[in-house]
């Protein structure tokens, strides 16, 4: 036998056994605890979804699967930790429409790789914002209004959000860009406090999650004027989409789960399999409904591409707004 045929037959060999042991890995996977990395502190809406999902997990796949808070930086603490991992499936992660599509533009750096990115693994839920009003301060009742007042009193008005770079903070920038208006932003450590400003009328407006404004909103103490989905809330029937008088206004907060970069496409699609498995299930549909929120389970493929399109939304809108890079 010759050396080049003996080569070319090794190479074949070792290739078809590197095939067989991932492909054994994914069939024997998981074997131990599985970490699940929230980038964001116990108790918000990330948290909640993961632990919906770390739960079943452990049901379906006879391993536990443990939820790890790691907050900092927007989320970049947490996803920076999750791409450190080794790309085994033991370790995934949690992200959000601010942590892994917004950040890539609004950071100067990340704590990862930007062109590697993640393992998409499925689009967990999608929750819209509701602009509100301060009825008080400002006596508008339709978004139509609303934009006639800030045209005709420019720069007067302010929104608040929960910090800069989030999607409640780029929803306002959107409606200024789209509108053709002037506002000031006003930025808050958390969107509590901020609604609550605007409910004692320090502030004037603000997008929110629905969850929470809803509860300001059927109490009396805020207007809503519009949702931010392109279809209309269950928590909020009646209340008419931005999409309804701008065009294209889309600003969802949205909720996935990731594995590191360089993660086996066998365990990837495995993994993918069982969240979407989860997420149609009608009593966890219903449960994530209850939040407020439209469940998904989307395959890995549909999920890069969903977020492709968000990256480069919100690319288009921190340029145009010339938010300050962080």
């Amino acid at each position: 036998m010759s050396l080049k045929r003996f080569m070319t037959m090794a190479a074949v060999a070792a290739s078809i056994c590197a095939v067989t042991t991932t492909a054994g890995h994914a069939q024997d996977y998981p074997s131990k605890t599985v970490t699940v990395i929230v980038p964001f502190a116990a108790g918000g809406n990330t948290d909640a979804f993961g632990r919906l999902v770390a739960e079943q997990l452990d049901q379906r796949l006879g391993q536990r699967f443990i939820v790890e808070n790691k907050p900092g930086a927007g989320g970049n603490v947490g996803l920076g930790e999750l791409a450190r991992a080794a790309p085994d499936g033991y370790t995934i992660g949690m992200g959000t429409v601010s942590s892994n599509a917004i950040n890539q533009t609004l950071f100067k750096s990340l704590p990862y790789d930007k062109e590697k990115g993640f393992a998409p693994l499925s689009l967990i839920a999608r929750m819209p914002n509701v602009l509100v009003v301060n009825p008080e301060k400002l006596p508008v009742n339709s978004v139509e209004e609303l934009i006639e007042l800030l045209k005709k009193e420019p720069g007067k008005h302010t929104y608040a959000s929960s910090g800069v770079g989030t999607s409640i903070h780029l929803a306002g920038e959107l409606l200024a860009t789209k509108a053709g208006v002037k506002i000031t932003h006003v930025p808050y450590k958390g969107s509590s406090q901020a609604i609550m400003d605007v409910v004692a009328g320090h502030i004037d407006f603000m997008f929110d999650n629905i969850p929470t404004a809803a509860q300001q909103v059927k109490a009396g103490k805020l207007r809503a004027l519009a949702v931010t989905s392109l279809d209309k809330a269950a928590l909020l029937p009646d209340v008419p989409t931005m999409d309804s008088v701008i065009p294209g206004f889309e600003a969802t907060s949205w909720h996935g789960i990731f594995a590191p970069p360089g993660t086996p496409p066998e365990i990837v699609e495995k993994l993918s399999k069982e969240v979407q498995a989860i997420l149609h299930e009608p009593a966890m549909a219903e449960k994530i409904k209850g939040m407020g929120a439209t469940p998904v389970g989307n395959t890995s493929a549909e999920f890069a591409t969903f977020i492709k399109g968000e990256t480069d939304k919100w690319a288009e809108v921190i340029k145009a707004a010339n938010v300050p890079l962080q």
